[in-house]
């Protein structure tokens, strides 16, 4: 076996293998070969390193060096210069924004500082692919001793202790649910993964199954002996097929050394797992959806009770847990549950993995102990708004969520007080706009989302979402009424009260949150004809500045329907009945004489 002094991580997540981290890997491997230095330095695929804004990464240990926005024309010089010569590469050095000083290591950025990893503790550290790497950070270890040292209930006992409650939205606590299934006696019982990840802007769970998928299965196996089940199934979309890869890989790992199977580690236990794909539905999120679906009918959910762990997969006792839920069994189980407990808020315990996206310096992938403030996850850790905006809303929990305003940034976020904001922590997207996004279309895409994601199984979600989202598209065309207003409200209210499932009482939400927050917008955009974003099309005009227009001729010459006229060096004018509104004329003028209002 190789004895090697220094390792090279690099990101081989979805997002940075788009950007080539393979051909970064294989550069790196033949610059090794040639300095003659390939059985000293290994070179692993990781996972995803959270940082995405910055990516592809490259991290060096035992110096613990980290590079950021890495091409594979930079592995040269990294291997030549830093791993050959001991000089770190400056220009590849993450740049601090404020103090404009280098850093190298991780540990000292603010996207780092106020991160806890419990779900993401392997991500960007093993490679995924080695059940050998897995092992070394304690893997499989919780499996072991609940098979050999604790009875279920003891168990279960643990877990409810833990104060975990379900991460994929609902917030159900973990414990509970696991023992109601245990307590129903069947000839089988199920265990199902959740990894039908829908909402748009997540990529949470994707990065886990991509960068510690052993974790999954541990705890899947953990679950199957709480309750007594021996097969696990995990429902993943198939649009994930880098996940699917490396999930399958590690199944056939775990099976071959023994931890999944019959008789595992002797014990007399038996589980085995199996993949099952979907097809991006949505609303198969939704447990009995996705129960439905793996079942080969229409992913439509059903009323409960009963509830899965009564009658779920084939009519029998089922626990149905979303991805990140089971990220954090095996830690609990190893370090225990008042470890646990002691991270987070009185209600919420532990940690929450996010998805950073939309007008954030620091797009990427963050996990924070639950009680931190929006404040510290936008500005501290996220960087701030994109080009010095100002910071507008964000929406937490995905279509099914709400708004949450500059009011509210100091807000810790748990379960219980997103909810009591209007909003819910959903699976964990967290979506953030700035002063040029319009509130009334932001609510209307979620409405159009929700909309063509309906099963069409219940009325008020079919025909309700509907005639919400057709409110709003009036609206933002400039045809709204006042009365659209109470409409809007009443319907809303309506459809929260009597859809069948959580993506209908849920769908209303953006509309609301945005109706109380922006109401000015609203009222703009319906009393005065205008939409202070300047972004609804219909209520836009692009007008020529009498005393900044030198009549260069430019804004004519790119209008793509020749609405704009006017002599050389004279004031030229826009036609406003035939303008589409597409913008190429101001985006054209070097001298700020096109203005959109």
């Amino acid at each position: 076996m190789a004895n090697y002094n220094t390792h090279v991580l690099v990101c081989g997540g979805t997002g940075c293998i788009s950007a080539e981290s393979d051909l970064i890997i294989e550069n790196i491997e033949k610059q090794l070969v040639e300095e003659g230095m390939a059985d000293s330095v290994q070179v692993l695929k990781t996972g995803c390193f959270g940082f995405c804004e910055k990516g592809p990464i490259v991290k060096i240990l035992p110096d613990n060096t980290f590079y950021v926005q890495v091409t594979p024309d930079d592995a040269t010089e990294l291997v030549k210069e830093h791993i050959v010569k001991g000089r770190k590469v400056e220009r590849l050095l993450f740049t601090d924004p404020e103090t404009k000083e280098k850093v190298s290591d991780s540990k000292n950025m603010d996207f780092y500082k106020k991160q806890l990893r419990i779900a993401l503790r392997n991500c960007g550290i093993i490679d995924p692919d080695k059940i050998e790497d897995y092992i070394a950070r304690d893997g499989y270890s919780a499996l072991g001793k609940v098979l050999t040292e604790m009875t279920q209930d003891e168990l279960i006992d643990i877990m409810k202790a833990s104060g975990l409650r379900g991460r994929g939205g609902g917030g159900f606590p973990t414990g509970l649910k696991w023992n109601f299934a245990k307590g129903y006696a069947s000839d089988q019982k199920y265990v199902i993964c959740n990894a039908d990840e829908g909402d748009p802007g997540a990529f949470m769970d994707r990065s886990i199954l991509e960068g510690d998928p052993h974790s999954i299965v541990e705890a899947m196996a953990i679950n199957g002996y709480a309750i007594g089940a021996t097969i696990g199934k995990v429902y993943i979309r198939a649009e994930y097929p880098l996940a699917i890869k490396r999930l399958e890989k590690a199944i056939d790992d775990a099976r071959e050394y023994g931890l999944l199977g019959e008789d595992i580690m002797g014990t007399g236990f038996n589980f085995d797992i199996d993949l099952t794909y979907g097809a991006g539905a949505f609303v198969c999120g939704e447990e009995t959806a996705l129960i439905h679906s793996m079942e080969g009918e229409r992913g439509e959910p059903t009323t409960k009770p009963p509830f899965p762990a009564e009658s779920g997969y084939w009519g029998k006792p089922t626990n149905v847990n979303n991805v990140e839920t089971f990220a954090n069994v095996p830690v609990i189980i190893l370090k225990g549950a008042d470890w646990f407990a002691s991270i987070g808020s009185e209600k919420s315990k532990g940690t929450k993995v996010f998805a950073l996206a939309g007008k954030i310096n620091n797009v990427g992938l963050i996990e924070v102990p639950m009680g931190t403030t929006l404040r510290e996850v936008i500005y501290d850790i996220g960087g701030g708004i994109k080009d010095g905006k100002k910071f507008k809303s964000v929406q937490t929990g995905g279509p099914s969520g709400g708004c949450l305003t500059a009011k509210d940034l100091d807000t810790p976020i748990d379960y219980d007080n997103l909810i009591a904001k209007g909003s819910m922590m959903g699976s964990g997207g967290m979506i953030v706009m700035d002063e040029d996004d319009c509130m009334v279309s932001v609510a209307k895409f979620y409405l159009q989302f929700t909309e063509e994601e309906s099963c069409g199984k219940c009325t008020p979600c079919r025909v309700g979402t509907k005639r919400l989202s057709e409110l709003l598209e009036l609206i933002t065309e400039g045809k709204g009424e006042m009365k659209h207003l109470d409409e809007l409200k009443h319907l809303s209210r309506v459809i929260k009260d009597t859809a069948l499932c959580g993506l209908g009482q849920t769908a209303p939400n953006p509309v609301l949150s945005t109706m109380e927050a922006f109401a000015d917008e609203y009222l703009a955009h319906i009393k005065d004809g205008k939409c202070p974003a300047g972004q609804c099309k219909n209520l836009l005009e692009y007008k020529v500045l009498e005393d900044k227009c030198i009549g260069c001729t430019a804004c004519a010459r790119v209008c793509p329907v020749n609405c704009i006229s006017g002599e050389v060096k004279k004031l030229h004018v826009i036609d406003q009945s035939a303008c589409i509104k597409c913008g190429a004329c101001m985006d054209k003028c070097k001298f700020d004489a096109i203005i959109k209002q």
